[in-house]
């Protein structure tokens, strides 16, 4: 029995962005005209939306299409803070590195293999193209987090204190990146975009932001799509061919389908299924495909 061939949405390169590949992006017109007035505007995309609406797949296809590289992905949490997403000092591995070399009289390794930037320090290095940050689901961390993005938001530059208070001689240092086995010169400790990067900011809609963050943002909601936008969905991940004999499928998603109930991805996992001929009607197996989202079916 061969193994089967995995579906294009969870297919994983072996390049440097990790993740599946770039898929089809489906988006009206109304919603590319916000994309594009938030990339005009250097302003933060503000994309909400109920689960499976595509927040987060938006971010990679507007780096794919603008071919400004991989995505820098930010998942927030109820712990993220702003200081981890701009760099870390890995202060403790550094002391304990020195004093192994000390005693085998060995030079002290440089501070800059110490300090990693993350993921929005990364996106504020200066460059001719701007990169893709994906801020993902910001309504799970904490209520001051928006606030605390204001700033670097605003002025498109940090600090790192530990750089700056270096003498003149090692005014210039080599620090690494959240992109894999990269560095980039940090000059005086200030790191200051050239170009604002695409900052795309999802949110499940679970709580307001402060109108401080907001206006400072550009707003798209995602909505759920509707059947001919399903079809349209369904044949642009697995082709015309995938579009016969589905009409139950769809019937049986839109009559399951409650707001936020079930993601889009979950109809695409029952056409694949079917296109490779799984019968989806044995024991159960279209209820554990189409189970709704938030509670144990």
């Amino acid at each position: 029995m061969s193994f089967p061939e995995a579906p294009s949405w969870r297919r994983f390169t072996s390049s440097r962005e990790s993740g599946p590949r770039p898929a089809p992006y489906l988006i009206g017109a109304a919603e590319v005209d916000v994309v594009n007035a938030a990339l005009h505007l250097r302003r933060p995309l503000l994309v909400t939306g109920f689960p499976g609406t595509g927040k987060s797949s938006l971010a990679h296809a507007i780096a794919h299409e603008l071919d400004i590289g991989p995505v820098l992905h930010w998942p927030i949490n109820s712990r993220s803070a702003l200081q981890d997403a701009l760099y870390r000092y890995d202060a403790v591995g550094r002391l304990r590195e020195a004093n192994l070399r000390r005693g085998r009289q060995q030079t002290e390794p440089g501070i800059g293999n110490y300090v990693r930037l993350g993921p929005l320090g990364t996106a504020l290095v200066p460059s001719n193209r701007p990169r893709v940050l994906l801020v993902d689901e910001l309504d799970k961390g904490d209520v001051d987090l928006p606030n605390d993005l204001l700033t670097v938001f605003e002025e498109g530059q940090f600090e790192v204190p530990e750089l700056a208070r270096l003498p003149e001689d090692e005014s210039t240092v080599e620090v690494l990146t959240d992109d894999p086995d990269d560095r980039i010169p940090v000059v005086r400790g200030r790191v200051r975009c050239a170009e604002f990067p695409v900052v795309i900011i999802t949110s499940n809609g679970e709580r307001e932001f402060p109108p401080a963050f907001l206006r400072r943002c550009i707003r798209l909601d995602l909505p759920e799509p509707n059947e001919e936008r399903l079809r349209d969905i369904v044949e642009a991940h697995l082709g015309t061919a995938a579009l016969a004999d589905i009409d139950d499928l769809v019937r049986e998603f839109l009559g399951r389908r409650a707001p936020g109930e079930l993601a889009t991805d979950q109809l695409l996992n029952a056409v694949f299924l079917r296109k490779g001929g799984v019968d989806l009607e044995v024991s159960g197996l279209l209820d554990a495909v189409l189970h709704r989202l938030g509670r144990m079916v």
